[in-house]
């Protein structure tokens, strides 16, 4: 018998400052039983980050992720079915990570992990032909800080400003400072 998604709840808050976009969002996350609460949060952390102003180009959505490789952690679909936002956590390769570009108007990777700079310093010039990519890493020790927050209903206040992120809770806040390690070519 296959081992089922446990089913956590999140209530945000999000003021983001620097992109002007501000809003509660009530979240229902299945965690996938091979998925650890460090992995769960930080799709919570991609979806306030990424999260639009107004859902005219579609309504950011949490993907099946790890039970279907041919999607992303979350994407944002227009009403025709289209990828406006593809967004992808971890290591992604080159091969997956050029895919999404030729699917989704925009592409963002997250990457936690203490092995992101051998990882980047291996794609970092093989991405130079995906102008919709950017790439932030989170460092590895305050995405496991946030990793503690996790609760089968949790309500998160996350603030957003010059490119600093304050989540916190009723009892307990952390501040996480994401690199850039690739921002997207500017559009016309």
């Amino acid at each position: 018998m296959a081992l089922k998604a446990t089913i956590y709840k999140a209530q945000l808050n999000i003021s983001d400052m620097d992109r002007h976009v501000y809003g509660e969002h009530n979240l229902t996350i299945a965690k996938h039983p091979s998925e650890n609460d460090e992995r769960m949060m930080m799709r919570v952390l991609a979806y306030a980050l990424c999260v639009p102003a107004d859902e005219l180009l579609g309504k950011l959505e949490f993907s099946k992720g790890l039970s279907d490789v041919d999607e992303p952690e979350l994407w944002q679909r227009d009403l025709t079915g289209e990828v406006v936002h593809w967004i992808d956590l971890g290591q992604p390769d080159e091969r997956r990570i050029m895919k999404a570009h030729g699917r989704a108007e925009r592409v963002t990777v997250f990457t936690y992990a203490h092995s992101t700079p051998i990882w980047w310093a291996a794609l970092e010039n093989k991405l130079q032909r995906a102008p919709k990519l950017q790439v932030y890493q989170i460092p590895a020790d305050q995405s496991q800080d946030l990793a503690t927050l996790a609760e089968r209903g949790m309500q998160l206040q996350i603030s957003i400003q010059d490119g600093s992120i304050y989540v916190s809770t009723a009892t307990r806040s952390l501040e996480i400072h994401p690199q850039i390690l690739r921002l997207r070519a500017a559009q016309d």
